[in-house]
């Protein structure tokens, strides 16, 4: 990058204040770069895969779920955490078999990020999955979630009216309208 300047921090120390089951937060003490220090909170996860699953008639798979978080039931492609080494591949296709009972012929990378930088190193792996097939559903236990099916032009007029908000999915679907996919 042209005109890049060294920005980075060094971590002086780190102290774990919180360790569950799907994140650790910790505290970073750093240096910055003019030598002044600071605080970073720095929220760990371990990844996730999401797939935007496509049949032949151009319908979408998601899945309706609430979300504490944000106390509102979403519209979201199917999408979990990665397991302890887990290829990303992997977790998307084992999270398309559990949340609408699909396989996929074909999973194609669409696109990786992370979710958001400023205070976790989450990575996504978003995937096209094409060729599909039904095999059984089997829904996480305490996974309460309704598996619908839409006409892709409709979900992305859907992400492109703010009726999905998921960012994950915004993203899934504003990628394959620009593919040509949900014309």
């Amino acid at each position: 990058m042209p005109g890049r300047c060294k920005m980075r921090e060094r971590t002086i120390a780190r102290e774990i204040k919180y360790a569950g089951k799907i994140i650790t937060v910790r505290v970073d003490k750093v240096e910055l770069p003019d030598g002044r220090t600071a605080s970073r909170e720095v929220v760990e996860h371990p990844g996730a895969a999401a797939v935007l699953a496509v049949n032949k008639a151009k319908e979408a798979y998601f899945v309706r779920q609430f979300r504490k978080a944000v106390e509102k039931e979403l519209l979201e492609i199917p999408a979990g955490k990665l397991e302890a080494g887990e290829e990303p591949h992997i977790c998307a296709a084992r999270e398309l078999a559990e949340e609408v009972g699909m396989a996929a012929g074909d999973l194609r990378l669409l696109a990786t990020f992370y979710s958001s930088p400023g205070f976790t190193a989450e990575k996504l792996y978003v995937y096209l999955a094409t060729g599909l097939h039904p095999v059984s559903p089997s829904a996480e236990e305490d996974e309460f979630l309704e598996p619908v099916r839409l006409p892709l032009a409709e979900a992305v007029r859907m992400a492109r009216t703010g009726e999905i908000v998921d960012a994950k999915t915004l993203i899934a679907l504003l990628l394959a309208a620009d593919l040509g996919l949900a014309t």
